[in-house]
Protein backbone atom coordinates (compact mmCIF):
# COMPACT_ATOMS: atom_id res chain seq x y z
CA UNK A 1 0.00 0.00 0.00
CA UNK A 2 1.39 3.41 -0.98
CA UNK A 3 0.42 6.06 1.56
CA UNK A 4 0.23 9.80 1.00
CA UNK A 5 0.38 12.12 4.02
CA UNK A 6 -1.20 15.53 3.49
CA UNK A 7 -0.01 17.78 6.30
CA UNK A 8 -1.20 21.32 6.97
CA UNK A 9 0.22 23.16 9.96
CA UNK A 10 2.70 26.05 9.92
CA UNK A 11 4.27 25.51 13.37
CA UNK A 12 6.79 22.72 13.98
CA UNK A 13 6.24 22.76 17.76
CA UNK A 14 2.50 22.10 17.43
CA UNK A 15 0.85 18.87 18.47
CA UNK A 16 -0.15 18.45 14.83
CA UNK A 17 3.55 18.24 14.04
CA UNK A 18 3.97 15.58 16.75
CA UNK A 19 1.17 13.61 15.06
CA UNK A 20 2.89 14.08 11.69
CA UNK A 21 6.18 12.75 13.07
CA UNK A 22 4.45 9.80 14.78
CA UNK A 23 2.61 8.86 11.59
CA UNK A 24 5.88 8.90 9.60
CA UNK A 25 7.61 6.83 12.29
CA UNK A 26 4.78 4.30 12.34
CA UNK A 27 4.80 3.91 8.56
CA UNK A 28 8.60 3.58 8.48
CA UNK A 29 8.56 1.03 11.31
CA UNK A 30 6.00 -1.04 9.38
CA UNK A 31 8.03 -0.73 6.13
CA UNK A 32 5.17 1.02 4.35
CA UNK A 33 5.98 3.25 1.39
CA UNK A 34 4.81 6.81 1.84
CA UNK A 35 5.05 10.24 0.32
CA UNK A 36 4.37 13.63 1.90
CA UNK A 37 2.62 16.80 0.86
CA UNK A 38 3.56 19.48 3.41
CA UNK A 39 1.39 22.38 2.31
CA UNK A 40 3.06 25.08 4.40
CA UNK A 41 6.59 23.90 3.72
CA UNK A 42 5.76 23.84 0.00
CA UNK A 43 4.36 27.40 0.25
CA UNK A 44 1.18 26.17 -1.42
CA UNK A 45 -1.15 29.04 -2.30
CA UNK A 46 -4.72 27.88 -1.53
CA UNK A 47 -6.27 30.90 -3.25
CA UNK A 48 -7.52 30.81 -6.82
CA UNK A 49 -6.03 33.41 -9.13
CA UNK A 50 -8.05 34.82 -12.02
CA UNK A 51 -5.86 32.85 -14.45
CA UNK A 52 -6.30 29.60 -12.50
CA UNK A 53 -10.05 30.01 -12.15
CA UNK A 54 -10.39 30.63 -15.90
CA UNK A 55 -9.19 27.03 -16.40
CA UNK A 56 -11.61 25.54 -13.84
CA UNK A 57 -14.24 24.27 -16.28
CA UNK A 58 -11.56 22.31 -18.19
CA UNK A 59 -9.89 20.88 -15.08
CA UNK A 60 -6.58 22.53 -15.95
CA UNK A 61 -4.09 24.41 -13.79
CA UNK A 62 -1.39 27.06 -13.90
CA UNK A 63 0.00 25.93 -10.53
CA UNK A 64 2.93 23.48 -10.77
CA UNK A 65 2.26 22.28 -7.21
CA UNK A 66 -1.27 21.26 -8.19
CA UNK A 67 0.13 19.02 -10.94
CA UNK A 68 2.71 17.53 -8.55
CA UNK A 69 0.05 16.89 -5.91
CA UNK A 70 -2.24 15.24 -8.44
CA UNK A 71 0.60 12.90 -9.41
CA UNK A 72 1.14 11.95 -5.76
CA UNK A 73 -2.57 11.35 -5.25
CA UNK A 74 -2.66 9.17 -8.39
CA UNK A 75 0.12 7.00 -6.94
CA UNK A 76 -1.51 6.53 -3.53
CA UNK A 77 -4.06 4.04 -2.36
CA UNK A 78 -4.13 5.35 1.21
CA UNK A 79 -4.28 9.02 2.29
CA UNK A 80 -3.66 10.48 5.73
CA UNK A 81 -4.69 14.08 6.44
CA UNK A 82 -3.21 15.91 9.43
CA UNK A 83 -4.46 19.40 10.28
CA UNK A 84 -5.95 21.52 13.08
CA UNK A 85 -9.64 22.25 13.41
CA UNK A 86 -9.97 26.03 13.20
CA UNK A 87 -13.34 27.64 13.80
CA UNK A 88 -15.00 24.20 13.88
CA UNK A 89 -13.90 23.29 10.35
CA UNK A 90 -10.92 22.60 8.11
CA UNK A 91 -8.33 25.39 7.91
CA UNK A 92 -8.25 27.49 4.73
CA UNK A 93 -5.12 25.63 3.57
CA UNK A 94 -7.02 22.30 3.43
CA UNK A 95 -10.09 23.88 1.86
CA UNK A 96 -7.90 25.55 -0.78
CA UNK A 97 -6.08 22.24 -1.37
CA UNK A 98 -9.41 20.55 -2.11
CA UNK A 99 -10.60 23.48 -4.23
CA UNK A 100 -7.47 23.70 -6.39
CA UNK A 101 -6.18 20.11 -6.55
CA UNK A 102 -9.40 18.11 -6.85
CA UNK A 103 -10.04 19.26 -10.41
CA UNK A 104 -12.72 18.15 -12.83
CA UNK A 105 -11.56 15.21 -14.98
CA UNK A 106 -8.78 14.41 -12.50
CA UNK A 107 -10.85 13.94 -9.33
CA UNK A 108 -14.44 13.88 -10.56
CA UNK A 109 -16.97 14.31 -13.33
CA UNK A 110 -20.37 15.94 -13.05
CA UNK A 111 -23.27 13.52 -13.35
CA UNK A 112 -27.04 14.04 -13.41
CA UNK A 113 -27.31 13.88 -9.62
CA UNK A 114 -23.97 15.44 -8.65
CA UNK A 115 -20.32 14.53 -8.63
CA UNK A 116 -18.95 11.16 -9.70
CA UNK A 117 -15.64 10.65 -7.95
CA UNK A 118 -12.60 9.35 -9.82
CA UNK A 119 -10.39 8.71 -6.79
CA UNK A 120 -11.83 5.26 -6.11
CA UNK A 121 -8.29 3.85 -5.94
CA UNK A 122 -8.02 5.45 -2.46
CA UNK A 123 -9.05 2.40 -0.44
CA UNK A 124 -8.33 3.83 3.01
CA UNK A 125 -8.10 7.29 4.51
CA UNK A 126 -7.48 8.68 7.98
CA UNK A 127 -8.02 12.21 9.21
CA UNK A 128 -6.02 13.30 12.26
CA UNK A 129 -6.97 16.63 13.79
CA UNK A 130 -6.57 18.69 16.93
CA UNK A 131 -9.06 21.17 18.32
CA UNK A 132 -9.42 23.64 21.14
CA UNK A 133 -13.02 22.47 21.62
CA UNK A 134 -13.60 19.01 23.05
CA UNK A 135 -14.48 16.46 20.36
CA UNK A 136 -17.97 15.90 21.81
CA UNK A 137 -18.62 19.65 21.56
CA UNK A 138 -17.58 19.72 17.88
CA UNK A 139 -19.89 16.79 17.20
CA UNK A 140 -22.95 17.91 19.19
CA UNK A 141 -22.93 21.71 19.08
CA UNK A 142 -20.75 22.88 16.18
CA UNK A 143 -22.28 20.96 13.27
CA UNK A 144 -19.60 18.23 13.14
CA UNK A 145 -18.14 19.75 9.94
CA UNK A 146 -15.17 17.40 9.76
CA UNK A 147 -17.38 14.31 9.77
CA UNK A 148 -20.43 15.63 7.91
CA UNK A 149 -18.81 17.86 5.28
CA UNK A 150 -15.12 16.99 4.88
CA UNK A 151 -15.43 13.20 5.27
CA UNK A 152 -19.02 12.20 4.44
CA UNK A 153 -19.51 14.70 1.64
CA UNK A 154 -16.22 15.88 0.11
CA UNK A 155 -13.95 12.83 0.47
CA UNK A 156 -16.70 10.32 -0.23
CA UNK A 157 -17.86 12.27 -3.31
CA UNK A 158 -14.29 12.09 -4.58
CA UNK A 159 -14.35 8.30 -4.21
CA UNK A 160 -12.38 7.77 -0.98
CA UNK A 161 -13.32 4.68 1.01
CA UNK A 162 -12.90 3.48 4.61
CA UNK A 163 -12.36 6.90 6.20
CA UNK A 164 -11.66 7.31 9.91
CA UNK A 165 -11.39 10.48 12.00
CA UNK A 166 -9.17 10.84 15.08
CA UNK A 167 -9.35 14.14 16.96
CA UNK A 168 -7.33 15.29 19.97
CA UNK A 169 -9.95 17.63 21.36
CA UNK A 170 -9.60 20.11 24.21
CA UNK A 171 -5.92 20.37 23.28
CA UNK A 172 -5.30 23.51 25.37
CA UNK A 173 -6.33 21.69 28.55
CA UNK A 174 -4.71 18.34 27.74
CA UNK A 175 -1.86 16.94 29.78
CA UNK A 176 1.39 15.54 28.43
CA UNK A 177 0.07 12.09 29.35
CA UNK A 178 -3.15 12.61 27.39
CA UNK A 179 -1.23 13.77 24.32
CA UNK A 180 1.16 10.81 24.58
CA UNK A 181 -1.79 8.44 24.90
CA UNK A 182 -3.24 9.89 21.66
CA UNK A 183 0.09 9.43 19.87
CA UNK A 184 0.49 5.88 21.21
CA UNK A 185 -2.95 4.95 19.86
CA UNK A 186 -1.91 5.77 16.27
CA UNK A 187 -1.66 2.44 14.51
CA UNK A 188 -1.53 2.52 10.75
Amino acid sequence: MNTLIIYAHPYEKSFNHAIFEKVKQDLTKKHKDFDVIDLYKDCFNPVYTTEELALFKDGKTTDKLVSQYQEKISNADEVIFIFPVWWNDTPAMIKGFIDKVMKKSFAYEVGKTGLIGHLTHIKKAAVFTTSTSPTWYLKLFCGNAIKHVFINATLKQLGFKNITWHNMGNIDNSTAEMRQEFLDAIDL
